[in-house]
């Protein structure tokens, strides 16, 4: 079985594959100051309830965007289950993708495995919404090559950022409002931040379209993609195991180069 690993900014995602089937899908807070044991720990409790063995493990693979989290992620993956770990942006691990940019090492890792299962599950030319901690836009053309994008702050954050600027606005959750016209406080911030996020979405749709001299369909990822996807037309494909996915086919890319 292959443990798949998706570091973000927020949390870490484990999920084990068997074959393309999701055995378990675990998620914890990003807290760099974790040891591997503290995570090895808490994964052996969460596989053993689910029914498996660490010696079910065979390989591993990650991909995070937290520098100070590999070092950890690698160590839990040796220690706990034998098996040294493929890393995505590592040297020599092939994506099986062209990077169209200028410095493509400082592309974020979830960024290039989204293009890649986008890719493989829809083809081309695509732009992939991701809703993290940053709302990211990538943008993948008929041939799969990563082409770049945009990368905005993401809903959360807006919504603390402005809960602690402004001393008079309270901290609220995100939602999808009735009404864009909000008669206090609260349903006036969550329609600034929802209808300002579907107005991003679209506007920075239809100018990547614009640029690219191309219609997208547009698939959407993440924690709140599913709140978005139903509020406008322009998301045509919701995918919440996009990233897991392309770990999975990244890793099956680079075992057959082993072979």
């Amino acid at each position: 079985m292959l443990l798949a690993i998706d570091a973000g900014n927020t949390n870490i995602v484990f999920a084990v594959f068997d074959g393309e089937q999701v055995k378990g899908e675990w998620r914890a807070s990003t807290h760099t100051d974790r040891t591997a044991d503290e995570l090895g720990v808490w994964l052996m409790q969460l596989l053993t309830t689910a029914g498996m063995r660490r010696e079910d493990i065979t390989s591993a693979i990650i991909a995070s965007v937290v520098p100070a989290m590999v070092f950890s992620l690698k160590t839990l993956c040796r220690r706990y289950f034998a098996c040294d770990p493929v890393v995505v942006g590592d040297e020599g691990v092939q994506l099986g993708i062209h990077v169209l940019l200028d410095r493509p090492e400082e592309v974020g890792a979830d960024r290039l495995v989204n293009a890649v299962a986008a890719h493989m599950c829809y083809q081309g030319p695509l732009i992939v919404i991701d809703f993290g901690t940053a709302t990211t836009f990538d943008v993948v053309d008929a041939e799969g090559n990563y082409c770049g994008g945009a990368i905005a702050p993401g809903i959360n954050l807006s919504l603390e950022a402005l809960h602690m600027a402004a001393a008079k606005l309270p901290r609220v959750a995100i939602g999808r409002p009735k009404q864009v016209i909000g008669k206090a406080t609260v349903p006036a911030m969550q329609s600034g931040i929802f209808w300002g996020y579907v107005g991003l979405i679209e506007g920075l749709v239809r100018r990547i379209e614009e640029e690219a001299g191309a219609k997208m369909l547009v698939v959407a990822t993440g924690g709140l993609a599913p709140l978005f996807a139903e509020a406008t037309p322009v998301i045509g494909k919701l995918d919440p195991d996009l990233t897991l996915r392309g770990l999975l086919e990244i890793h099956r890319r680079n075992k057959r180069l082993e072979a």
